[in-house]
């Protein structure tokens, strides 16, 4: 899989863009500010239908205009197939395979698979939980896209149990249970609880698996990008931190037994959710926990462990995409700066076999000779190939 051609329409800092790209190496170097991270945040939004460093749409439209539009053309398997999304702030964004609509914009999900490094990575190792369960979903998503709809699923009836339990003041009954003040009862609630164990247990099975086959292949990515080299760096663990704690069924991934946890984790917690006007049970409140040599990474791992950590879950995540036959366009945006020749020189040598590597640097010295390639420069607004 690659991308052979990228066209923008007032998306961030460019009115206008075009860009032929072929398979190999791509370099993109410009002084900051010149947008070239504007032009690979592009590719990751066509790839996962959202940018990996705003929450919302609105910052990328550029300054006065109503919409942007990004056009992708990708190349697999002797198939070429064109991508258009419109982003629309504050409405639906429309989506467009091959000309032709499609009725949601989630249908694009899976032509283009991306998996993206950046110095924003590091909140996986340093940042809040949420940072982590959306790399892991945006990888389910990316491995299947069928899961898009799940984890949709499941925000909209958390959404909904979630204003169910902030309309409940409790008062309680004769037999302690807590009911909404105004006479109305809470037993809207049990199928709310139904719906979200639910697709809960959907989702909880699909990260466990997940994480599972993580495992190894950040293991063997650590050891390869640590800085003593291959097989030097430590032993790397992850472990899936479940909101059911001890009621999670060890060792065992199967959804009715999963569905069946969460509905009874569900009901003990209850008159504490009720008080609280929250839900505190599922997916939403679960976390990846990261460690090396022992210790978790967040709070004991030096800057440079921790860095190599995020590479590592993104290597790790790219191999596991790459294991089922559908190679994903890896984007490097920034990540070679801070590193030392040697450093530089092992990261490269862990992708410069991919099909398609794109790479951004300020200066032409930051990127690895094995991945310069094709190099553009990026200035003012314009892009200029120069080799």
């Amino acid at each position: 899989m690659h991308v052979s051609h990228l066209s923008l329409s007032d998306f961030r800092s460019w009115p206008a863009f075009e860009l032929e790209l072929g398979a190999g190496s791509t370099a993109l170097i410009g002084a900051n500010g010149q947008g070239k991270t504007n032009l690979v945040e592009a590719l990751g939004y066509v790839a996962t239908l959202g940018s990996h460093r705003v929450a919302v749409d609105a910052p990328l439209v550029r300054a006065g205009a109503e919409r942007a539009v990004v056009r992708v053309r990708v190349e697999r398997d002797g198939r070429s197939t064109l991508v258009e999304l419109e982003l629309n702030p504050g409405k639906a964004n429309r989506a467009r395979v091959n000309r032709a609509p499609v009725p949601r914009a989630r249908e694009v999900l899976g032509i283009l698979r991306t998996v993206l490094f950046a110095p924003e990575d590091l909140s996986l190792v340093r940042g809040d939980p949420a940072e982590r369960r959306r790399m892991l979903d945006d990888l389910l998503v990316a491995a299947a896209p069928r899961y898009a709809g799940v984890r949709a699923d499941y925000d909209r009836v958390l959404k909904q149990r979630n204003a169910l339990l902030k309309t409940a003041r409790s008062v309680r009954g004769q037999q302690g249970l807590a009911r909404r003040s105004g006479g109305g009862d809470m037993r809207t609630l049990d199928v709310w609880d139904a719906h979200l164990a639910r697709s809960g247990a959907e989702l909880l099975s699909a990260r466990l698996g997940l994480v599972e086959a993580l495992r190894p292949r950040v293991q063997t990515a650590y050891r390869a990008v640590a800085v003593g080299g291959e097989g030097v760096g430590g032993e790397t663990t992850l472990d899936y931190r479940s909101s059911l704690g001890e009621a999670l069924p060890e060792g065992n991934r199967d959804r009715e037994l999963l569905t069946a946890a969460l509905l009874s984790e569900l009901a003990r917690v209850r008159p504490q959710e009720i008080e609280r006007g929250v839900s505190l049970v599922g997916p939403h409140r679960d976390d990846l926990l990261l460690g090396l040599t022992g210790l978790p990474v967040k709070g004991y791992a030096s800057h440079g462990e921790s860095w190599s950590y995020a590479l590592a879950l993104r290597l790790a995540s790219y191999e596991l995409l790459r294991a089922d036959g559908g190679e994903p366009v890896l984007v490097l945006d920034d990540v070679f700066a801070e590193l030392d020749t040697g450093r530089r020189a092992r990261r490269a040598a862990r992708v410069a076999g991919a099909e398609q590597v794109l790479v951004t640097a300020a200066v032409p010295a930051d990127v690895p000779e094995s991945l310069a390639g094709s190099r553009y420069d990026v200035h003012e607004g314009t892009v200029t190939r120069v080799r």
